[in-house]
């Protein structure tokens, strides 16, 4: 009965990825030569004039030659995507893997796995079109389904994606691919927090769900915008970002997922480990990580992937990617130092799972800074990180009385909303940020810069990302708990998922 079910499930889920693609290619729009963006670097100032009509563009500017895509730029972004699918598989595959007991080593590594091939594949049909193509401020429209009108067949050229600055674009199947990797790293973050309880097959079934409806109207409300190009004045800046995302119109920073990928991520794990409930045998029976070694392999890859995720949403080789940079580098260095020395001084010994949770800390937390902060910023958003996450694996959890396996609302959630609204501080330029961009004058904004007001942005980004995978994940869960039932039987627990569910173990003898 419940392979039946199972199957089921798997064509219905099949069916409502291509169901969405209705649209023939031939009814679907003409799509813009150069696509929208996503993760800004520089943002349009938040206080834009009300929109009026663009005015048509001089004979001479139509007739001017299209960009033409940077092989340096190109290059970088594909070894970015590369490194960002090394932070997925294998570097978040092996860190949770090692956190888990041995008997459900390959359990973990299989849905993480397979959450990112499965996401890929629907990226591809349907979630970039609804992520980065231009319909209304909460939701995408279906110009790029299965990826149509990137490539012109009758001209024989290829469609390009903007950047943040003005004449610079990358080719779009590389911004396609790159994107794509963030959609499916966000949702295997989600299954550490269940991990070692959950069917295989329902992890699979809310992933299709909350992907469609969690991820990717949160990605167009934060992300989405046609990019600087048509920026010629106050009246096209006005209007140009009027098509952008709800969230993005109103000035919130995110640079490569703060709100986006973690605290949207972590809102759905905890919902998760809620609702699918404790492990079988907590607080009776060791539930002790099964390979540190593991891990700190894992955590050593996702901070190396970590380059790409962040220096590459700069989406170009230059200053603001050099800044991301070392960002990446300084925050999570001072992490690792403050949760290590905090644990320390708390628990009487520093350990190797706070070094390497400390590490992810920071890394979470600089995420949505990267390329908005100077490094003293960063510095301090990694120490603070250091010290709260601690807090937030130990005395949150607690308070929370919630089994996140993993820690994942502990790391992702606390590191997520403490760097989204550290972003509105540091990045003032009175504290060494690189404050907000006009695309006007095209240079810094002349306006004083609030840190007062940034911040509030920051915190209605941070609630509307909390309100919207909360309930998006309730309604996702509950449905999959109807059809096919979230948790495996007390029996199959207890004997270990890597049994139970795949028929093999990850280690013998």
């Amino acid at each position: 009965m419940n392979k039946n079910i199972t199957k089921v499930l798997a064509g219905i889920a099949c069916l409502f990825a291509f169901g969405v693609a209705a649209p023939s290619f031939a009814d679907a729009p003409a799509a813009a030569a150069t696509s929208a963006v996503a993760t800004p670097a520089v943002t349009p100032a938040p206080d834009a004039a009300p929109a009026l009509a663009a005015p048509a563009p001089a004979p001479a500017a139509a007739a001017a030659a299209a960009p033409v895509p940077n092989k340096g730029d190109t290059g970088f972004m594909m070894l970015s995507t590369l490194l960002v699918i090394l932070m997925t598989i294998p570097g978040l595959a092996l860190f949770y893997g090692g956190l888990v007991r041995s008997k459900n080593m390959l359990s973990v590594l299989m849905q993480v796995f397979m959450v990112f091939a499965l996401i890929v594949v629907l990226w591809c049909i349907y979630g970039y079109s609804i992520a980065f193509t231009e319909k209304t401020a909460f939701f995408g429209g279906f110009d790029r389904l299965f990826l149509n009108g990137i490539w012109d067949p009758v001209k024989g050229t290829f469609a390009t994606a903007a950047t943040f600055s003005k004449g610079v674009v990358i080719p779009e199947f590389v911004y396609v691919a790159f994107q794509g990797t963030f959609a499916a790293i966000t949702c295997a973050l989600i299954v550490g927090a269940f991990a070692e309880r959950a069917k295989f097959a329902a992890v699979l079934a809310f992933v299709v769900l909350w992907f469609t409806f969690g991820y990717l109207p949160v990605a167009h409300m934060v992300w989405f915008w046609t990019g600087p190009d048509a920026i010629t004045n106050a009246a096209t800046s006005a209007s140009e970002t009027l098509k952008a995302g709800w969230l993005f119109q109103k000035g919130a920073l995110d640079f490569a997922g703060g709100t986006v990928v973690h605290i949207n991520a972590a809102i759905a794990g905890l919902m998760g480990a809620i609702m699918i409930g404790k492990r079988v045998g907590l607080g009776r029976e060791s539930m002790a990580p099964h390979s540190l070694t593991m891990t700190m392999i894992g955590a050593s890859l996702l901070w190396v992937g970590w380059f790409g995720f962040n220096a590459g949403s700069s989406l170009e080789a230059g200053d603001v990617a050099a800044l991301a940079f070392i960002n990446t580098l300084l925050a999570t260095a001072a992490a690792t130092l403050s949760w290590v020395f905090g644990e320390w001084i708390t628990k009487g010994k520093p350990s190797m799972l706070g070094g390497a949770s400390g590490a992810v800390a920071g890394l979470v937390a600089i995420t949505p800074a990267a390329g908005f902060v100077g490094p003293m910023g960063g510095l301090v958003i990694g120490l603070l990180a250091g010290v709260v996450c601690l807090w937030g694996v130990n005395g949150l959890k607690r308070l929370l009385g919630v089994d996140d396996s993993l820690d994942v609302f502990g790391v992702h959630g606390v590191g997520g909303i403490l760097g989204a609204l550290l972003t509105g501080v540091f990045a003032a330029p009175q504290l060494g940020g690189q404050g907000i961009f006009d695309y006007v004058t095209n240079k810094m904004s002349a306006d004083p810069y609030s840190i007062g007001h940034q911040v509030l942005v920051q915190a209605e980004a941070v609630g509307t990302t909390i309100i919207w995978s909360a309930v998006v994940s309730f309604i996702a869960y509950k449905l999959v708990d109807i059809v096919i039932g979230l948790r495996v039987p007390e029996e199959e627990e207890r004997e270990g998922l890597d049994i139970t569910s795949h028929g093999e173990q990850a280690y013998h003898g």
